[in-house]
């Protein structure tokens, strides 16, 4: 999957996630403020007095259908252009803990997964040097092809390639790739034949690159 499209999904779970938490405080908010509001109307109709008492807050709390809200609402007098009125009031906090926040919370939680594979992904690509339709991922010493399939290399191939793909003109001599795979060799040059000849039909194989011989005295990887 491209970058950009990871990051698009990560950004819709982040923000349904978000939306998700928020419809449900609201509609909790909701329902709280109209458990208060006909507590306190039933309250107050009860006493028959605004004067908030221990009383009221014990018939105010009693009327509650809401058990979790009992003891948690409180009991306010606030002026108003009509004059002294009490309301019931919860904080935001009370609110919160109330609403059903499980479906924010698994949208959260694969987001938060999702947004720890994207930042796997790319640290990966930023670690893929890709040459003719083959990667080389730094980070694992791997190869793959095109369609991201490994593609398996005994390890003297592995190193070789290796070595083409560090290389900024992915040419080699046939000193420097003797003197790295065999440096205690004198002659290792019908090995690294036999080296070549086997790894030609992998890669071929698996992407658009071709070793090619200059002249007998080096090997180069180019794109067919």
């Amino acid at each position: 999957m491209k970058q950009k499209y990871a990051v698009v999904i990560l950004f819709v779970l982040i923000v349904a996630s978000g939306l998700t938490s928020f419809g449900s405080y609201r509609a909790t908010e909701k329902v709280i403020s109209e458990d208060m509001s006909h507590a306190l109307s039933k309250a107050l109709a009860e006493q028959q007095s605004d004067v908030i008492s221990t009383d009221t807050i014990r018939t105010f709390n009693s009327y509650l259908k809401l058990e979790q809200l009992r003891g948690n609402a409180v009991l306010a007098v606030t002026t108003r252009q009509e004059g002294l009125r009490c309301e019931a009031k919860c904080s935001a906090a009370t609110i919160f803990s109330l609403s059903d926040q499980r479906p924010a919370s698994v949208l959260w939680t694969i987001a938060i997964f999702w947004g720890v594979y994207c930042f796997w992904s790319y640290r990966k690509q930023m670690s893929l040097v890709a040459f003719g339709g083959l990667a080389y991922s730094e980070t694992e010493g791997r190869f793959y092809n095109a369609m991201g399939k490994q593609v398996k290399l005994t390890p003297m191939q592995q190193q070789l390639m290796e070595m083409f793909f560090r290389s900024e003109s992915h040419q080699l001599t046939k000193t420097e790739i003797c003197d790295a795979l065999w440096p205690k060799k004198d002659d290792a040059n019908d090995t690294l034949y036999t080296l070549i000849r086997r790894l030609k039909p992998i890669i071929e194989e698996h992407s658009d690159l071709k070793i090619e011989s200059d002249r007998g005295r080096a090997y180069k990887l180019e794109v067919k």
